[in-house]
């Protein structure tokens, strides 16, 4: 009677003649009073222990059938269709031929895993090679005084380079390069690190707000524009000799060299104009000619200093007067002419005196006017002897400070001026004794050569 062969569904795989064998499945089936059905038994057992590892899948599985594939050293389950990995990763150096979707592998080389997604292998993780170190997102719990912190940690190389964290805390266990990290985004400190790159805020700062947050965030209002006019409370300064340049043409600038400071006006014949507000109106009071290099002051130029010429000798001022002491005080002023003495040489006006006065070295004197020298002939004396009136000159008195001794026949070299007294005594000297005026001629023995006599007249 034949053997009719059903699966666990109860489907009939086969139906088995008495006495044969049927090879409808990867095993053989033996009918009713087959001869020598032991060795083809074993077989089977042996088949079904080894999952009939082979380098080809079984001709004619059933499905749920298990083939090792010993080209790949994966046992595989057959599906109706084909054989499909049961699971786990394939660990070679080399990725797997003949894949099916949903298989993994790793990669022995880089410690990587992948799976294969029905068109190409796609990494599972780690997104770093063995080679590379840990590199990338990490997530950590950090010990603080408020409680274990749960932050995302990035990597590269093995080193943390930030710290991703919802909330400000201190670690109380040291983190190289975190000893606080911030709400948001915290950098390592050690390494320096920066943002690189373009966002909204750095491209684009917000100076709608004057209100800095600290010392070291400075909002963007408090920044000086360089598109714009603008006003800085701050004192400005420019820590390079280069200095300040100023104008469309770089006209004017202020510069440094050796310490010294030059103000310049780089165009061609142009002025500097000094400009202040007078009144309400503004006032040019001095410029510096570029054609000609003269300087013109519009208005006037008081010098508390002393003036000093240090290229010429000269001073030529086109003004026909040149006042001092404007100040209306009640001071001696006038010229002071530098020489050797302690005290130079001086012409001024003397206040105390009421007149000009003149000398060196601490002495003066006054100056004589045309008018102080002039005497009308009358009652009007002048200080000095002269006259420009007619006739004879009328003195109401007069005294002589520099007046000599008596006169004699021996002295010729004083100058001192005589008295009349003395004139009249020396004219009635003859011969060393004294001599009456005579109507009559002297005698050759009443006198010695050199003697003069005065003849009255009957």
């Amino acid at each position: 009677m034949a053997y009719t062969i059903n699966k666990t569904d109860g489907t009939v795989v086969t139906t088995i003649t008495d006495g044969t064998v049927d090879n409808t499945t990867s095993l053989q089936l033996f009918g009713k009073s087959y001869s020598g059905f032991g060795e083809g038994l074993n077989e089977n057992l042996v088949k079904l222990l080894e999952n009939a590892a082979s380098t080809s899948a079984p001709s004619a599985p059933l499905r749920g059938e298990l083939w090792f594939d010993t080209n790949t050293n994966q046992i595989k389950v057959y599906d109706g269709t084909s054989f499909k990995p049961t699971g786990g990763a394939k660990a070679s150096s080399a990725q797997p031929t003949s894949p099916s979707t949903g298989d993994l592998w790793l990669d022995t080389d880089d410690d990587q895993v992948y799976a294969y997604t029905g068109t190409a292998w796609q990494l599972v993780g780690p997104v770093y090679t063995s080679g590379q170190t840990l590199s990338g997102w990490s997530i950590e719990t950090l010990a603080s005084s408020g409680g274990n912190k749960v932050v995302s940690s990035m990597y590269v190389g093995n080193t943390r380079v930030a710290i991703l964290s919802k909330e400000t805390f201190t670690p109380t266990v040291a983190q190289s390069g975190f000893a606080e990290i911030k709400a948001g985004l915290t950098l390592n400190s050690t390494l320096g690190a920066v943002f690189e790159g373009t966002n909204t805020q750095a491209t684009f700062v917000d100076v709608s707000s004057t209100s800095n947050t600290s010392a070291s965030l400075i909002a963007g209002g408090n920044f000086l524009r360089a598109d714009a006019a603008d006003t800085t409370t701050g004192a400005l300064t420019i820590d390079n000799d280069t200095g300040l340049i100023v104008g469309d043409a770089q006209e004017f600038s202020i510069s440094v060299a050796s310490n010294d400071v030059t103000l310049a006006q780089a165009s061609q014949d142009k002025d500097i104009l000094f400009s202040v507000n007078t009144g309400g109106t503004p006032k040019t009071i001095m410029t510096m000619d570029g054609s000609t290099g003269d300087i013109t002051i519009n208005g006037n130029l008081n010098i508390t200093g002393e003036y000093n010429a240090v290229t010429s000798n000269i001073s030529t001022y086109n003004d026909a007067f040149i006042k001092v002491n404007t100040g209306n005080s009640e001071v001696d002023a006038g010229l002071i002419v530098e020489t050797s003495d302690t005290d130079d040489a001086r012409m001024f006006y003397d206040v105390s005196e009421n007149y000009w006065a003149a000398g060196e070295n601490g002495s003066y004197s006054q100056v004589i006017r045309s008018v102080d020298a002039t005497d009308d002939g009358g009652s009007n004396h002048s200080t000095v002897l002269k006259s420009s009136a007619s006739g004879g000159l009328t003195l109401d008195s007069l005294t002589m400070s520099a007046v000599g001794s008596a006169i004699t026949t021996s002295d010729t070299a004083s100058v001192a001026v005589p008295t009349i007294g003395q004139v009249a005594t020396f004219g009635d000297q003859w011969g060393g004794s004294e001599k009456t005026v005579s109507t009559v001629a002297p005698t050759s023995g009443d006198g010695s050569d050199g003697d003069f006599w005065f003849v009255r007249e009957a």
